[in-house]
């Protein structure tokens, strides 16, 4: 927890450590909203029930990022016409990589996959996490000329962060299937699945039930296989969002940012408190504040706190 803590200096610019270390406290601050878990007891709920069970990753990502960068964009519009826009798309070039680019990219997939399978091994942590943190030592390992490309479309921040988010996934069922300590969200729901069948994830898995360890090693290697079928062919046509009006584009993530934080709990409070959060993330970002540390310490105090 300390070493999740303490890498959010990875997040701050030249001189802005402190800034960074603020937002770790407020996300801390955050993440004591609801009942203890411990003792059960309410904390900062002010009698709210819809408080009780504290703020959910989703509502704060999609708040600090998703909404706030749409908001960003409406008070800051771009006047770009349609002529710009389709020069923009046409400068994009050819959607596939060069051998000059994997070279580039190779040992940055190595790095990255390494620190994401030891993230996702520790206990509480996640893919989000290993790949702020992947993303963060990558912009500091960069030369100094390919730093400045880092929020502009770098190459090396791409592969970055889902290197090490794919191999947190693996790593994150090692605690899971060994010690019966869940590694993630989702393997902690994949605990529970496993228990209500009758099957106790630990060391004893490995003689009890080797074939639901042997299935769940075969279905990485062929979900892998089957992304790589999907995702290659898709990549032209999903670059075609780009060509997408801002005019219509925002409007839709405003819809599916919204609609998705509420089909999640069919609270409408809970588009209240995005509403109200996205708006102190705007305030923050006008004064130059990171979120990234906010959005990394609450995910991984909220991770540990369920595991």
């Amino acid at each position: 927890m300390l070493l999740g803590l303490s890498a959010v200096a990875a997040f701050a610019g030249k001189g802005q450590v402190l800034k960074a270390w603020m937002m770790v406290v407020l996300g801390l601050m955050l993440s004591t909203v609801g009942i203890d878990k411990g003792v059960g007891v309410e904390r900062f709920t002010f009698g709210l029930t819809d408080l009780m069970d504290g703020f959910s990753f989703l509502l704060l990502a999609m708040a600090t990022f998703a909404l706030g960068e749409t908001l960003m964009g409406i008070l800051k519009p771009e006047q770009d016409t349609r002529q710009d826009e389709q020069k923009k798309l046409s400068d994009i070039g050819s959607m596939k990589i060069t051998k000059e680019e994997v070279k580039e990219v190779a040992p940055v997939s190595i790095r990255s996959s390494i620190l994401g399978f030891f993230t996702g091994v520790l206990p509480g942590a996640g893919a989000t996490i290993a790949a702020f943190l992947s993303y963060g030592m990558e912009r500091n390992l960069a030369p100094k000329e390919k730093r400045e490309e880092f929020g502009k479309g770098s190459i090396r921040g791409l592969v970055a962060p889902e290197s090490a988010n794919n191999a947190a996934s693996s790593g994150s069922f090692v605690p899971l299937l060994t010690l019966g300590i869940p590694g993630s969200g989702t393997t902690a729901i994949m605990l529970g699945a496993l228990i209500a069948y009758g099957i106790q994830p630990g060391p004893r898995l490995f003689v009890e039930h080797p074939d639901v360890f042997w299935s769940v090693i075969i279905s990485m290697y062929f979900g892998n296989i089957v992304l790589v079928i999907l995702n290659l062919p898709l990549i032209p046509y999903i670059s075609k969002l780009l060509a997408v009006p801002r005019t219509v584009l925002l409007p839709m993530i405003l819809f599916f940012s919204i609609t998705g934080v509420y089909l999640v709990s069919f609270n409408t409070m809970d588009v209240f408190i995005m509403l109200l959060i996205a708006m102190g993330a705007i305030a923050l970002r006008l004064a130059n504040f990171p979120l990234a540390p906010l959005l990394l310490v609450y995910s991984w105090w909220l991770d540990g706190r369920e595991s």
